[in-house]
């Protein structure tokens, strides 16, 4: 049996390669967001989940360009978004990746400021949300077998009140325990997944869909207004 010391040392060896390895994985998901429109400028923040107990999370840092990140654009936080290990601080929007990781039980979480998000977060805003139902690709969020799923992405006024945006997703969330995202009003999309290879997916899928409703909506937009 080894000796407690060398479990310890074991373990830390563990965690700066599962460090390394996320930080890798993060930054080649902002090159692929930033090329496709989804995180221009210094937008967005993701974060994935480093051990669970104690929890730790690898996070970008903010202010960071998402299409050039490198090592030192990650930090590890812990459950109380207190920075643990790297130079300089976390998004302001870190309480809401602690609460989707914690009543999702997400292993990453992504949020994306496209174009279209951030339209469509301001045109449905007055419903509370988007229905998104009929498309093929909706198959591809997790547990999803039927393009007859209808997925209710919830929209939330923006604030700078981080706590008190985190509680009020959490109660509405946990009216909608199917849904795969929500939308800030004027600010982008939120999704989650079991791991970053999800989370991407349903990056992937959730701005496809936002896109295709987006450019739906646009041409009867257009006739109701005589143009």
């Amino acid at each position: 049996m080894a000796a407690p010391s060398s479990r310890r040392a074991s373990t830390a060896v563990s965690r700066q390669a599962s460090f390394h390895s996320l930080t890798s994985l993060l930054a080649d998901a902002g090159r692929d967001f930033y090329t496709r429109g989804w995180v221009l400028g210094t937008s967005g923040n993701f974060s994935a989940v480093l051990s669970r107990h104690p929890l730790r999370l690898v996070v970008t840092s903010s202010g960071a360009h998402k299409g050039t990140l490198v090592p030192a654009d990650f930090l590890e936080t812990d459950g109380d978004a207190h920075v643990v290990r790297g130079e300089g601080k976390p998004s302001a929007e870190l309480p809401l990746h602690l609460t989707l990781i914690r009543r999702r039980n997400a292993g990453a979480v992504l949020h994306t400021h496209s174009v279209w998000s951030t339209l469509l977060s301001e045109r449905y805003a007055h419903q509370g949300g988007i229905p998104i139902a009929g498309y093929e690709m909706l198959k591809g969020l997790s547990g999803v077998t039927s393009h007859e799923h209808s997925e209710w992405l919830p929209i939330f006024e923006n604030s700078q009140d981080m706590s008190a945006l985190a509680q009020r997703v959490e109660e509405t969330l946990d009216g909608y325990p199917t849904s795969h995202g929500f939308l800030l009003q004027r600010h982008g999309l939120y999704t989650w997944g079991e791991d970053l290879g999800e989370a991407r997916r349903h990056i992937e899928i959730l701005e496809f869909l936002l896109e295709v409703v987006g450019r739906t909506a646009a041409p009867r937009a257009a006739g109701a207004s005589g143009l």
